[in-house]
C-alpha cells in the first residue's frame, strides 16, 4: 500500500439523490468479457450504476489482457488520459485488474501510482471489498497466485452479473490452463485447470433458463479437457454424481477422461435453452465423442473454433502444440463428416520464431485445404515469460512478418467469401442482436454457424427474437438477407428503470 488516497474518493452519502457510476472497458478474450459482467454485477450490487462514458463514471475498471504486446501499450497510453481525468476530478476511483495486472503488477503501481486499485484473475470476486479498503486506508494491490479450489466465489460464473445481453450467456466451467504452448502467457495469469463441478453448472444453467436466457456460451481456457481434473482427483473415491455428473458408469466405476462431451449434451437438453456455443478448444483434445454430442443435439451451434495455429510440424513442435499438420486436418475432416453444416474458424500464428519461408508456405497449404470459415490471424509478438520470448535470435523481422500476414489474409478471406456466397438463397435462422448505429431500420442477427446477417426491417424487431432470413449476398465477414419471418420473440424480460421521485 501507499499514501491514502482524497477524501473525495469516499462512497457519496446513502441519502444523496446523486447515485454513484461505473464505467468497465474491457480488453481481451471472452474470460475477460466474462469477467467484466461479473464485476460489474458486484458493483451494481453495491449500488453503483452504469456511467455512460468516462466523464460520468466515479469508478473506472480497466479489465486487461496480455496476449500480445500492443495490449501493453495500449493499456499504459490509456492509463495515461486517465491519470489527466483523476486530476481534474481527484473522487474518481480507477481499477486495474485481469491478465495484465496479473503478470505486471509492480510494473502496473510503477508506471500508473494514480491507480487506486490493482487486483487478478483470481481474486476477481473481492474487487468491491478491496475498493472499500481502499478508501480508508490508499491505493492497493492485491494478487493472488492461485484460484483456492475451495473457494467456488473465485469462479467468475458465482458471481452477481450485468450481462450485456439479457437473452445469452457466458458460463464459465474451467479456469486455468495445463497446456505449454511455448508462446502463451495464460498459464502463467489464469494458473492450472480447475473445472468448476458438473451439476453445479447444471444448476445454474437451469436458472439462466428460467431467467430467459436461450443461449449459452461454455468458456474455458482449454474448454474441451473440462473435467479431467474431476477425474482424476476422484478416482478411487466413493462416487459423486452431483461433483462428476454422467462420467459414473454404471457400476459406479470413475472413468478419468474429460467430461466435455457429456456437459455440453447435458447443457443441450435444459429446457429453453435453445443454442449451446463454447470456446476455445484444443486439437489435440478434439474427441469422437464430443463431435458425437454436437451432432446429437440440435441445440448445440454447428460451429466449431478450432486453432491451428501453423500449418508446419517442426513450427507445431516447438510452439508445443500436440499434434501434427496432418493429425489437425484429420480430426477437422471427422468433424465436418460427423456434424451437418458445419462452419470452421481458427487461430494462426504468422512469425513464429524459426519460422522459414518453407514453413510458412506449409501453412499456407494447410489453410487452403482446411477452408476455413473465417480466422483470428496474428503476427507473433513476444510474452515475457513465454519459451518463445527467449528465442530473440530467431525473431522474425516485422518486415516479413507483414508480408506474409497479407498472403494468409489473402488465402483465408479467399475461402471466407467461397463459405459464405454459398449460403445465397438458403433461409438463415438468426438471434437478432442489434441495430446498426447508422441505420436503425437495419438489424443484424447470429445465425447457428456464428454468422452475422445484416437486413432490413420494417418495423422494430425485440432483440433477442428469432427470425428465418433469405440470405441475398455475401461479404468476406458478413451476409446479406431479407426477413422472412419472425419465428418467435425473446424470453427475457425487459427491464425498465425505476426513478425516484
Amino acid at each position: 500500500m501507499v499514501s491514502p488516497t482524497s477524501p473525495d474518493a469516499g462512497p457519496t452519502p446513502a441519502n444523496t439523490a446523486e447515485p454513484r457510476r461505473y464505467l468497465v472497458q474491457t480488453y481481451g478474450c471472452q474470460m475477460n468479457e466474462n469477467d467484466s459482467e461479473r464485476i460489474a454485477g458486484l458493483l451494481e450490487a453495491d449500488g453503483l450504476e452504469p456511467a455512460a462514458d468516462l466523464d460520468d463514471a466515479d469508478v473506472i475498471v480497466v479489465n486487461t489482457c496480455c496476449i500480445r504486446e500492443n495490449a501493453d501499450n495500449r493499456l499504459y497510453s490509456h492509463l495515461g488520459h486517465l491519470k489527466a481525468l483523476k486530476a481534474s476530478r481527484p473522487g474518481v476511483e480507477i481499477v486495474v485488474g485481469g491478465c495484465l495486472a496479473q503478470k505486471d503488477r509492480e510494473r502496473v503501481r510503477e508506471r500508473a501510482p494514480h491507480v487506486d486499485l490493482v487486483l487478478g484473475t483470481h481474486n476477481v470476486h473481492r474487487a468491491v471489498d478491496l475498493l472499500h479498503d481502499v478508501r480508508r486506508t490508499g491505493p492497493i494491490t492485491e494478487i493472488w497466485e492461485e484460484t483456492v479450489l475451495e473457494d467456488h466465489q473465485a469462479f467468475p460464473s458465482a458471481l452477481a452479473v450485468q450481462r450485456d445481453a439479457s437473452y445469452s450467456a457466458w458460463l464459465t466451467i474451467q479456469i486455468g490452463c495445463d497446456n505449454s504452448c511455448a508462446f502463451c502467457i495464460v498459464p502463467s495469469v489464469r494458473g492450472r485447470e480447475i473445472s468448476r463441478p458438473f451439476g453445479e453448472l447444471l444448476d445454474e444453467v437451469g436458472r439462466l433458463a428460467a431467467e430467459g436466457v436461450v443461449e449459452i456460451t461454455l468458456l474455458g481456457q482449454n474448454v474441451n479437457s473440462y473435467g479431467r481434473d474431476i477425474t482424476t482427483r476422484l478416482r478411487g473415491e466413493p462416487p459423486d454424481p452431483y461433483a462428476a455428473g454422467p462420467s459414473w458408469t454404471a457400476d459406479g466405476a470413475q472413468r478419468p477422461r474429460p467430461l466435455f462431451a457429456d456437459l455440453l449434451g447435458a447443457v443441450a437438453q435444459v429446457e429453453g435453452i435453445r443454442r449451446v456455443r463454447y470456446t476455445s478448444p484444443h486439437p489435440k483434445d478434439l474427441r469422437p465423442e464430443t463431435i458425437a454430442a454436437m451432432a446429437d443435439h440440435g441445440a448445440v451451434c454447428p460451429h466449431l473454433h478450432l486453432p491451428l495455429q501453423s500449418g508446419n510440424d517442426s513450427v507445431l513442435a516447438a510452439m508445443h502444440r500436440g499434434y501434427t499438420a496432418e493429425r489437425y486436418l484429420e480430426r477437422l475432416a471427422a468433424a465436418r463428416a460427423g456434424i451437418a453444416d458445419l462452419a470452421v474458424t481458427t487461430d494462426i500464428i504468422v512469425g513464429f520464431p524459426g519460422e522459414t519461408e518453407a514453413q510458412f508456405v506449409d501453412t499456407l497449404a494447410v489453410v487452403a485445404e482446411a477452408g476455413f470459415d473465417s480466422a483470428f490471424t496474428f503476427v507473433y509478438s513476444p510474452r515475457d515469460g513465454t519459451e518463445a520470448a527467449s528465442k530473440v535470435d530467431r525473431f522474425v523481422s516485422a518486415a516479413v512478418s507483414a508480408e506474409r500476414m497479407e498472403r494468409l489474409r489473402a488465402v483465408v478471406e479467399r475461402s471466407g467469401r467461397e463459405a459464405h456466397a454459398a449460403r445465397i438463397g438458403r433461409v438463415e435462422e438468426v438471434i437478432v442482436e442489434r441495430a446498426s448505429k447508422k441505420d436503425p431500420n437495419v438489424l443484424t442477427g447470429r445465425t447457428a454457424q456464428n454468422k452475422m446477417v445484416h437486413f432490413p426491417v420494417a418495423a422494430p424487431i425485440r432483440f433477442g427474437s428469432f427470425a428465418n432470413v433469405v440470405v441475398t449476398g455475401a461479404g468476406g465477414f458478413y451476409l446479406l438477407g431479407e426477413l422472412q419471418e419472425v419465428t418467435a420473440g425473446p424470453r427475457h424480460r425487459t427491464r425498465i428503470p425505476v426513478v425516484a421521485r
